[in-house]
């Protein structure tokens, strides 16, 4: 582990610290929940900026800078520390404007409306175009409602221009210095939540070891789910890599970094491969043992994952577990008792496992690599992202036209009907309505009852501090709180941020309570705007979008079963980027299926079209990108090109191409070629002689059988939706 040395100034004031027996283990539980740092660095900003003007009696100058530094850390992203200062000044710019004209044009209420409901159109666009953007322009719409609430209490209106964007800018300073302190901090985190998420993924699938058909089922699907975690860890952590890889003239600090995303990449190839059907090995009793040494063997990966994790974190360099060492040992031990153990069927996994082990014990070795890996970026420029989203097909452009009528309606009824803190009304729909029915959905129930929770919660505890100093410090305890839960479960922070809100109104005017029920009222209204808007405009059911989703897998898939062959013909010598991308996108398209089958679960029982079919895919494409995941993992043992192998290979991925554009097309085909390959591989297996060649071409062969098994669905998919489209 590299280990940032402190500064000077720091390492005195900590040192009497250091000499106490809580410190450090205070220190490291701090360090290893990512949600605590982010909480108390909002917080310690918040109470320096609050607490003396409350003291001064300034209540109102305290929450609008509250609020300011609250919305700077909600729209914070993940960047590089120069990424970090160029996006706060857009941030302290597009703040100001925004609560300027909200000012400006609160006395024309219809020009107001008007202008809310284009700058919503325009800020969502350009949030499109990067990560950058997205934060500076999501946290210049929330100011710009926060400005809306406090303008019948603002003593001028140009104190909200002011007080806003200097929150938000005090806010980055605070967060700027803990990065001046530890500037890879945010790579470490990154890191740290994808080798957890893999952690996760190993301990799931442990439960395949042993296992039945019924079970596996089941479980392939959970690990297919969990699966979308560790690749969207994956790619923010590509994102960040890239994003100090620009900012940097030398890349050799970074390289350390880079090494850790490669040995994450590598240890999800491994875990995500299937070599054999397990459920039935699990159904010979001779492999009974070897199978609960293999489970255990993958429970102990997760914890070594999870500590390597918590080693980012913390700082405290890695220690491998002695004891995976020797799980590991047995399970080889075990498999070279057995007869003909060269040939088990369990052999290349174990392979698999024990490169695992070796690849977390040989870290340092592995940073000590001369060339450093290059990761994909996104080429297109700015204007040609703008251009990609000004379409109505594209999702981003159809969430901004239905946030932009969210928000004009509500500002419309607020106005009309004279609705008491109407404005909260536009601030629900912005926390609730998400670019997809599900997603709103969910929203939708957990802001209710988190609303609900937090008006009842906060109601009894004001009771119980009903002083200035009470409620300061229920307010500077509920935004901590608030941050704490904010990734982890959306309706406990919405527990705590209406507690916040209820304190500051008490500190201002003392109507906390007061002001309660229409937030109530105006948070039922705003989210049932919109839940509307997802399901009247463009609703995105997804049994509509499954063919093209398939359609994207099988390409996906093709395309990385082309890199794994290439890989075999002509092994890369320093870097296999092109690999690693088509590695990538299978992933991804994999994600969409499983994500697909999970939100139709929540959609209108008339839209359950293909829900079984959906589940039978997701299970399917997931077994498919299991056996390829397997066959890339063992490119490297591969010392000469199998001819044979190399033939099949490509054969089954010409056929696989071909089939797919063909069902596509709507024209019918039998799979003729694919099962004559089969049959082939089938015919080869049985004459061929024990050996590692033999386990590759079964390999190859559940390729085979589970493709045609794919594509059978594929047909009955297109089957359908071309019936309904008639």
């Amino acid at each position: 582990m590299s280990k940032q040395p402190e500064k000077h100034w720091l390492s005195e004031l900590l040192g009497p610290l250091r000499k106490t027996s809580w410190y450090e283990p205070f220190r490291r539980a701090f360090l290893s929940r990512p949600d605590l740092m982010l909480a108390a660095k909002a917080t310690f900003a918040i109470s320096l900026l609050a607490v003396p003007l409350v003291i001064a009696g300034k209540s109102f100058f305290a929450i609008t800078l509250a609020l300011g530094a609250l919305a700077g850390a909600l729209s914070e992203t993940d960047d590089h520390p120069k990424g970090r200062i160029k996006s706060l000044a857009l941030k302290v710019v597009s703040f100001g404007i925004s609560s300027l004209a909200v000012e400006l044009l609160r006395p024309y209420p219809l020009v107001l409306g008007l202008g809310l409901g284009a700058s919503t159109i325009v800020f969502l666009l350009i949030g499109g175009l990067s990560e950058r953007y997205r934060g500076v322009t999501f946290g210049a719409m929330l100011v710009g409602i926060y400005a809306m609430l406090g303008t019948e209490i603002s003593p001028a209106w140009y104190w909200q221009p002011i007080l806003l964007p200097a929150g938000a800018l005090f806010y980055g300073l605070i967060s700027l210095a803990f990065l001046y302190y530890h500037p890879w901090r945010l790579l470490e985190e990154q890191l740290a939540r994808g080798f957890l998420a893999l952690s996760k993924y190993l301990k799931q699938k442990a439960s395949l070891f042993p296992s039945d058909e019924k079970r596996q089922g089941k479980l392939r699907n959970q690990l297919a789910l969990q699966n979308v975690q560790v690749v969207d860890a994956l790619e923010r952590c590509k994102e960040v890599l890239n994003s100090y890889g620009d900012a940097l003239k030398d890349d050799t600090p970074l390289q350390p970094y880079l090494r850790y995303f490669m040995l994450l990449q590598g240890l999800h190839e491994r875990a995500a491969s299937s070599h054999e059907r397990y459920d039935l090995l699990s159904s010979d009793p001779e492999n009974q043992e070897l199978l609960e040494g293999i489970g255990q063997t993958l429970l102990q990966l997760s914890q070594a994952t999870k500590q390597f994790a918590n080693s980012l974190l913390t700082g405290v360099p890695y220690r491998h577990p002695v004891s995976l060492g020797w799980v590991v040992n047995v399970l080889n031990d075990q498999l070279k008792t057995r007869k003909a153990s060269e040939t088990h069927p369990l052999v290349l996994l174990v392979q698999n496992l024990t490169r695992s082990h070796q690849s977390l014990v040989n870290l340092s070795e592995n940073q000590q690599r001369s060339i450093a890996p290059r990761l994909a970026k996104d080429k297109r420029t700015l204007g040609e992202r703008l251009r990609n989203q000004l379409s109505l097909n594209h999702p981003r452009l159809r969430h901004a036209i239905r946030l932009s009528l969210c928000f004009m309606i509500g500002f419309a009824i607020s106005e009309g009907f004279n609705v008491a803190k109407g404005e909260w009304i536009i601030l629900t729909s912005l926390f609730v309505c998400q670019p997809s029915y599900s997603e709103t959905r969910r929203r939708l129930f957990q802001r209710i009852l988190g609303t609900i929770s937090g008006v009842i919660g906060g109601v009894l505890v004001v009771q119980l501090l009903p002083t200035t100093a009470g409620q300061v410090v229920l307010l500077l305890s509920a935004a901590f709180a608030f941050f704490v839960w904010l990734r982890r479960r959306y309706a406990i922070s919405v527990i705590f941020i209406t507690i916040f809100v209820l304190s500051a109104f008490n500190l201002i005017a003392n109507q906390g309570v007061a002001v309660m029920w229409p937030r109530l009222l105006d948070t039922l209204i705003g989210a049932t705007l919109a839940f509307a808007s997802v399901r009247l405009l463009w609703p995105d059911w997804q049994h509509k979008r499954l063919p093209q989703l398939l359609n994207q897998a099988l390409l996906k898939n093709t395309s990385y079963f082309q890199a794994i062959i290439l890989e075999y013909q002509q092994p890369s010598t320093d870097d296999d980027l092109d690999y690693r991308v088509a590695r990538r996108e299978a992933h991804r398209a994999d994600n969409a299926l499983v994500l697909a089958w999970q939100d139709m679960q929540v959609e209108p029982h008339k839209q359950h079209q293909f829900q079984q079919q959906a589940f039978t895919l997701t299970y399917l494409n997931h077994a498919l990108l299991s056996y390829l995941s397997a066959l890339g993992a063992h490119r490297e043992q591969q010392q000469v090109p199998n001819l044979e192998l190399l033939h099949f290979a490509n054969g089954i991925s010409e056929a696989l191409h071909e089939a797919n554009q063909a069902i596509w097309s709507r024209i019918h085909t039998q799979n003729k070629d694919l099962q004559t390959i089969l049959e082939q591989i089938r015919q080869h297996i049985n004459e061929s002689e024990q050996g590692f060649a033999r386990m590759q071409f079964t390999l190859l062969y559940n390729i085979a059988d589970v493709t045609i098994q794919l594509l059978q669905q594929a047909k009955l998919i297109n089957k359908n939706d071309e019936a309904n489209q008639k």
